[in-house]
C-alpha cells in the first residue's frame, strides 16, 4: 500500500514538474501544441491555463481562434457555467464568421440553461437563459440544434410555471388575497395550458371573493363582479371539474351579495 502511495507522489510530482516547464516555455508554438494535448488528455484546466498564456501572442491566427474556443470549452467541462457562458458568447461576437460560430452560440445557451436554479430560487437566470435561446432561433432559423433548443425552452417554461404556482399558493395560504388574485391571474396569462389552471381558475374565484369581502364599498361591487366573471369562465370551461361543488358555494354567496343587487 506505501508503495503504491509513494509511487502516485512521484508520478504526480512528474506531471506537475512537467506542466511547469512547459509554462517556463517561450516557445508559442509549443505550449499551444502542449494545451491542445492537455485538452485532448480531459486535463481542462491546464489545458485552459496554457491557452491563456499564449492566445494574447497569437491574435488574428486560425490557432488563436481554435484555442479561444477550446478554453471555452475547458471552462464547460469543469462546470464553470458562468465563465461558459460569457465565453463561448465572446467568441460568438469575435469570430461570427467561424465554423464554430453557431455551435458557440448553442453552447452559450447551453451554459446559461444549465446555471439556471431549482424553482424555488429567483429565476432571474432562467429569463436570461430563455431569451439567449429565442435569440438563438432567431439568429439560425434552420439550425440542427432547434430540437435540443425548444426542448430547453419548455424545461424553463416548466419552471417558471412552477414558480409561479407554489408563489400564488403562498400568497393564498398567508391570506394575501389581493397579491394572490393577481397571481393567478398573471399565472394563468402566461401559461394558458398550465397543468395547474383548473384549480388555478377556481382558486382564482376563491380568492377574488375573500378579496371583495375585505374591500371598502366604493370597490366592493368591482372586484366581487370579476369574482363573477372568473365563476361563469371556470363553468364554462370545467363543467365536471372537482372543484364545481365548493365553486359553486362561492357562486351562490356572491347572489346574495348586496353589491351586486
Amino acid at each position: 500500500m506505501k508503495k503504491i502511495i509513494l509511487l502516485s507522489s512521484i508520478i504526480f510530482f512528474i506531471s506537475c514538474s512537467r506542466f511547469t516547464n512547459i509554462q517556463k516555455s517561450t516557445n508559442i508554438e509549443y505550449k499551444y501544441k502542449e494545451a491542445m494535448a492537455y485538452y485532448d488528455k480531459k486535463s481542462y484546466n491546464k489545458a485552459a491555463t496554457l491557452l491563456e498564456e499564449v492566445l494574447p501572442l497569437m491574435k488574428g491566427t486560425e490557432k488563436a481562434e481554435k484555442g479561444f474556443f477550446t478554453i471555452a470549452y475547458s471552462e464547460y467541462f469543469q462546470n464553470q457555467l458562468v465563465l461558459s457562458a460569457y465565453r463561448f458568447k465572446r467568441f460568438y461576437d469575435t469570430y461570427p464568421r467561424s465554423d464554430f460560430a453557431e455551435e458557440s452560440y448553442y453552447m452559450h445557451c447551453l451554459s446559461k440553461f444549465e446555471d439556471t436554479p431549482d424553482f424555488s430560487l429567483d429565476q432571474s437566470n432562467s429569463f436570461e437563459a430563455r431569451d439567449a435561446i429565442q435569440q438563438f432561433l432567431e439568429a439560425y432559423p434552420k439550425s440542427k440544434y432547434i430540437p435540443d433548443c425548444n426542448e430547453m425552452v419548455d424545461k424553463i417554461n416548466a419552471k417558471l410555471e412552477t414558480k409561479s404556482y407554489f408563489l400564488a399558493k403562498q400568497f393564498y395560504r398567508m391570506r394575501d388575497y389581493r397579491a394572490c388574485a393577481i397571481a393567478f391571474d398573471n399565472l394563468s396569462k402566461d401559461f394558458p395550458s398550465s397543468k395547474y389552471l383548473e384549480e388555478v381558475m377556481y382558486l382564482k374565484i376563491k380568492s377574488q371573493y375573500e378579496y371583495g369581502s375585505q374591500s371598502i364599498e366604493s370597490k366592493k361591487k368591482e372586484r366581487m363582479q370579476a369574482a363573477m366573471d372568473f365563476y361563469y369562465s371556470f363553468v364554462d370551461k370545467y363543467p365536471d371539474s372537482k372543484y364545481i361543488k365548493p365553486a359553486e358555494l362561492i357562486y351562490d354567496k356572491l347572489k346574495l351579495e348586496p353589491s351586486l343587487k
